[in-house]
């Protein structure tokens, strides 16, 4: 498979600039693999095709706010920094991408809030936009990690064109978000209501949770024409021995194990036996799915509407096999359905 084999004309409008009303009551487009069958449901109606004994394999990172504003030395010029990842708790150090880059060389000091509390020193240039920042803050670990949460703001994607309002921290988080760290929301999850998960959890369904740091890396996009070639970022990944119990019980059982997101799907594809039952886990993972790939695990899956030529789009090209990708995709813009983080969603059986 080749790059091109990922490209389509995406209608503008069909990208979401905001969540629906309900989390539950986006649109759901349900893919049957055997018989080639599609259809148009809402994302609540997800229960009817789960049963006692059935696992959702649910992704639990959380996002924090990683867009701070600050203003540079002297020029006072605005300056965004985009926190990736801290690098030593003790000396303050992140990985940063910075804009506009051409400002920032290594010395210069960056000043954030209206009284200047937090400052940052560039210590090290990593890639054209990338940074290594130091941190300098009178105050406790705790309260500089409440100082940036203070300053920062929850970092919706860029194709989405306004200002970041209230309800995007909430919105842009998913209800069982617990392990802090990500960057970008494990977007197929955002459609789960606390009720929607309840009348599951009542029907039998289990979940088993594990946690991947969704980093930016994840919508690099890809520019080499051999798909064996492109690198994808590496990412923190915890798989707990409780999570592979219950999903290798489901798997004995020959029950139904759904990667709630392409996250969830590449966590789990990350860790596997010979035996195809799912290992237990801690450290960091840049695997890359796309055809052919032989999955090991989750035998249905749970995913958004990605845009041209992502490696997302390529992970869900691989499981669903390519043609009948292009055929859903197809109907989803015939039919309007919303793409990207905020858009609507695709249960894959």
């Amino acid at each position: 498979m080749k790059l091109s084999h990922f490209n389509f004309n995406l209608p503008k409008e069909l990208l979401a600039e905001f969540p629906a009303e309900n989390r539950d009551e986006s649109r759901l487009m349900v893919i049957h693999r055997d018989t080639k069958k599609i259809e148009h449901r809402m994302f609540k109606d997800l229960i009817d095709y789960f049963e006692d004994g059935d696992v959702l394999v649910l992704n639990n990172t959380k996002v924090f706010p990683a867009r701070l504003y600050g203003n540079k030395e002297k020029t006072g010029a605005r300056i965004e920094v985009f926190l990736l990842r801290e690098l030593n708790s003790e000396q303050r150090l992140w990985d940063v991408l910075v804009d506009p880059a051409r400002k920032i060389r290594i010395g210069n000091k960056l000043y954030f809030g209206d009284d200047d509390s937090l400052v940052a020193e560039v210590i090290d240039n990593t890639t054209s936009r990338g940074r290594t920042l130091r941190f300098l803050y009178d105050g406790s670990y705790e309260e500089f990690r409440n100082k940036l949460t203070e300053l920062g703001e929850t970092p919706i994607p860029k194709y989405i064109n306004r200002e970041v309002n209230e309800d995007d921290a909430e919105r842009y988080q998913t209800i069982y978000a617990k392990e802090e760290g990500a960057v970008a929301a494990p977007t197929a999850g955002l459609h789960f209501s606390k009720h929607l998960l309840k009348r599951l959890e009542i029907k039998g369904v289990n979940f088993a949770e594990i946690t991947l740091h969704v980093g930016l890396g994840t919508f690099n996009p890809v520019e080499v024409e051999d798909l064996s070639k492109h690198k994808m970022d590496s990412e923190e990944l915890v798989i707990t021995q409780e999570a592979c119990d219950i999903v290798n019980a489901a798997k004995a059982k020959r029950k139904k194990v759904c990667a709630v997101g392409t996250t969830s799907m590449r966590a789990i594809e990350s860790s596997v036996s010979s035996a195809k039952t799912l290992n237990p886990y801690e450290g960091w993972t840049n695997k890359f799915i796309f055809p052919p790939h032989d999955f090991s695990v989750a035998n249905c899956m749970i995913t958004n509407f990605h845009t041209p030529k992502s490696t997302l789009l390529m992970m869900v090209s691989a499981f669903i096999g390519h043609d009948l990708m292009k055929k859903a995709y197809e109907e989803a813009i015939k039919e309007q359905y919303r793409f990207y983080s905020y858009g609507d969603a695709m249960l894959i059986l």
